[in-house]
C-alpha cells in the first residue's frame, strides 16, 4: 500500500455523471488544488436519469447537475469543468467517446488522470452494483490515456489541429474496496462533504453518512482519520 504521491502540476479527472468525482476523489483533489495544481473536470454524461420527482424532466435536471457540478467545483478552487453531454444511462466506451477524451486529454496534458475503475462490477459486502455509465468512463479513459492519447498515429487530424501526443505518467483508478494507494484528506473532508452538499437533487443525510464512514474506513488502512483509495498504477 502505497500514501500520499507528490502532489501532481496537473490532473484531468474523468468521471460518468455530475457528482461522481465528488464522492470518490474530491478531498484529494482539494488537497491538490491547495498546492497549487491545475485540475480539469470531464463529465461525460449530462445526469438527467437521476431523479425519482414525477414533476422532474430530464432536460430539467440536466440544467439542475451541470449547475450543481460547477458549484461543487468552486469550493474545491477547480475552474475547468468540461461537460461532454452523453446521455445518462446509455454510454459506451466507443470509438467517439474515447476519442473526444483523447482530444482533452492532447489539450490539457495532465500529469495525472483520475477515472474509474471499470472493472469494478459490484460489492457484496456494500450491496452494490456498480453503474454501467461508471465501467464506461473508467474503461474509455483508460484506453484514450494508453494507447490512445499517446501514439501520434491514432487520430492524427488531432495533430493537425496542433494537439500532438502526450504520455500521462499517472493513473488513478478509484477504489473504495481494494485499493492499492490511500491519499490522507483528512484536513480537506470538511471540503469533500461540502462538494457533495452542493449536489442537493441527488445527495441526502444518508449519502452523507456513508461518505463519512467510507471514509474512515479507508483512513484505518493507513492510520489516518479520513481518506480515500486508488489503484495507483505508474505508466512507463
Amino acid at each position: 500500500m502505497t500514501k500520499n504521491i507528490k502532489t501532481p502540476k496537473s490532473a484531468l479527472a474523468i468521471f460518468a455523471h455530475p457528482d461522481d468525482m465528488d464522492f470518490s476523489a474530491s478531498g484529494t483533489i482539494a488537497k491538490w488544488v491547495a498546492k497549487g495544481a491545475k485540475i480539469t473536470y470531464l463529465v461525460c454524461t449530462d445526469g438527467s436519469k437521476g431523479s425519482d420527482d414525477p414533476r422532474m424532466t430530464a432536460r430539467r435536471l440536466a440544467a439542475i447537475r451541470k449547475r450543481e457540478q460547477r458549484d461543487a467545483a468552486k469550493i474545491l478552487g477547480v475552474r475547468d469543468v468540461i461537460f461532454l453531454g452523453h446521455r445518462d444511462g446509455e454510454l459506451t466506451a466507443d470509438l467517439k467517446l474515447k476519442e473526444e477524451i483523447v482530444r482533452v486529454i492532447r489539450q490539457k496534458r495532465p500529469e495525472l488522470v483520475i477515472t474509474l475503475d471499470p472493472a469494478f462490477f459490484y460489492s457484496p459486502a456494500r450491496g452494490f452494483v456498480n453503474h454501467s455509465d461508471h465501467r464506461a468512463a473508467g474503461q474509455a479513459a483508460v484506453d484514450a490515456v494508453f494507447p490512445l492519447a499517446r501514439d501520434r498515429l491514432n487520430f492524427p487530424h488531432y495533430e493537425k489541429q496542433g494537439l500532438t501526443p502526450h504520455k500521462v505518467r499517472t493513473l488513478f483508478l478509484v477504489s473504495f474496496d481494494a485499493p492499492t494507494h490511500l491519499e490522507d484528506i483528512s484536513a480537506t473532508f470538511g471540503k469533500k462533504l461540502a462538494t457533495l452538499n452542493a449536489h442537493k437533487s441527488q445527495v441526502g443525510s444518508d449519502a452523507l453518512a456513508r461518505t463519512k464512514e467510507r471514509g474512515r474506513l479507508l483512513g484505518r488502512k493507513g492510520r489516518m482519520r479520513y481518506a480515500e483509495g486508488f489503484k495507483r498504477i505508474e505508466l512507463s
